[in-house]
């Protein structure tokens, strides 16, 4: 399938129902991210930001990148998978079933597939779009993140 897939109007994504979309592009999960990320939301989990003490005491042997980082990359990579024409506007009303399996080592790399979900029309020609969301990493055969985004489009 080529990359992103394009629908071409709100109207036409229920038949896209069930879509599975190919993998975006790997993205690093580095220092510097996450210390943008960590000085953003004032996480304060020590195995997120004490780098020392995450080598020493943490069962990864180093920082891990918080979850909510990674599913926070969702609105920069969908379009990489998905175009929708004709919106415009959009919100991220709902995530659903989110899971972490394993944790992400910083410095290490990540990239998401999703499968397109059945959505449902809205008054004013709006509709419901649910989006799975998969991250696999770099290092590890278990995926990083999981769950179900739902965006809802208007025209």
């Amino acid at each position: 399938m080529d990359l992103p897939l394009v629908v071409p109007a709100i109207a036409a994504i229920p038949y896209y129902k069930g879509v599975q979309l190919g993998f975006t592009p790997w993205v690093e999960i580095d220092e510097s991210r996450l210390r943008d990320f960590v000085t953003a939301t004032g996480e304060r989990n020590w195995i997120h930001t004490d780098a020392e003490r995450a080598e020493r005491e943490s069962p990864w042997k180093g920082l891990v990148a918080p979850g909510a980082l990674i599913l926070s990359l969702v609105p920069s990579l969908l379009p990489e998978l998905l175009v929708l024409v004709g919106w415009s506007a959009a919100i991220n009303s709902a995530v659903e079933d989110l899971s972490y399996p394993t944790p992400l080592p910083v410095g290490s790399s990540v990239r998401m597939t999703a499968t397109l979900g059945r959505s449902r029309g809205l008054p004013g020609g709006g509709c419901r779009l649910p989006i799975s969301v998969c991250f696999e990493s770099d290092v590890s055969s278990e995926p990083v993140c999981t769950g179900r985004v739902v965006y809802i489009y208007y025209p």
